[in-house]
């Protein structure tokens, strides 16, 4: 597959997601964006079914000091060769999760809406081992419908960071709002593990500073109900207020 039939494919399946307008995809950008530190990104069109990266853009070189270009013709198994030794089994289960997921709760009809992401240890041309954490959109897929073309952005965190090693899965609503169906930690347990998908997202909008009534409208569901799990994600965390949880969590958005 040629770049630009990539850029053709990549249209094509943003307009299968309702017809959202430049500015949505953008606003979702932008969202992103909120929790990623300055120049801390690059992206990849990934292909899973000859390992090879499809495209590598510039910044990977000013992320991880390793040239696009030998990432380009090495391939897959060498950027995995890269990944910290304790990390590989973590990050193997961690894909055949999500994948096991998406082939058994997902209708075949859905899967070109959902979104992955996860994250591992990652060695760069300094030979030190810094956090990565990988957000795949799929852009093809085989005759079975399983995802074989993402496009992957992957942000690179500093090594002092302690990130344990996780996975979701997250499928696009019509209202253009992701919302969580898969999440599992495969290290020791976080604060955040004991909330459901609705309830992270719900916290993931709060952060993001929406009212009850704007997540509401987001997830399709009615203000009281918002509320209603505002207070049960307090109970649980033992936190006295929404404030008091916005604020824990801006210092630690990896946990949503």
């Amino acid at each position: 597959m040629q770049i630009t039939d990539i850029k053709s494919r990549y249209e094509a399946i943003f307009e299968s997601f309702g017809s959202p307008s430049l500015d949505e995809h953008i606003n979702k950008i932008i969202e992103l964006d909120y929790f990623l530190p300055y120049s801390s990104t690059f992206f990849c069109i990934t292909n899973t079914q000859d390992l090879t990266f499809q495209y590598v853009s510039k910044n990977a070189k000013a992320c991880l000091g390793i040239d696009a270009k030998k990432l380009h013709s090495k391939g897959m198994r060498y950027f995995w060769s890269r990944i910290h030794p304790e990390d590989i089994d973590k990050w193997l289960k961690a894909l055949n999760d999500l994948m096991g997921f998406t082939l058994s709760e997902i209708p075949i009809s859905d899967r070109n809406r959902m979104n992955y992401t996860w994250n591992y240890r990652f060695m760069n041309s300094k030979d030190e081992y810094v956090n990565i954490i990988q957000n795949t959109t799929p852009l093809d897929f085989d005759n079975n419908m399983k995802p074989i073309i993402g496009l992957a952005h992957y942000t690179v965190l500093h090594s002092k960071i302690t990130l344990p090693v996780s996975a979701s899965a997250k499928f696009l609503n019509a209202k253009n709002e992701y919302e969580t169906k898969y999440y599992s930690n495969f290290s020791q347990k976080l604060l955040m593990d004991g909330i459901s998908n609705r309830e992270r997202d719900i916290v993931r909008l709060l952060v993001l500073n929406y009212s009850s009534k704007d997540i509401a409208d987001k997830l399709n569901i009615s203000p009281n109900t918002v509320d209603t799990h505002r207070r049960n994600i307090l109970k649980k965390l033992n936190i006295s207020s929404t404030g008091e949880l916005i604020g824990l969590l801006k210092m630690n958005a990896h946990w949503i």
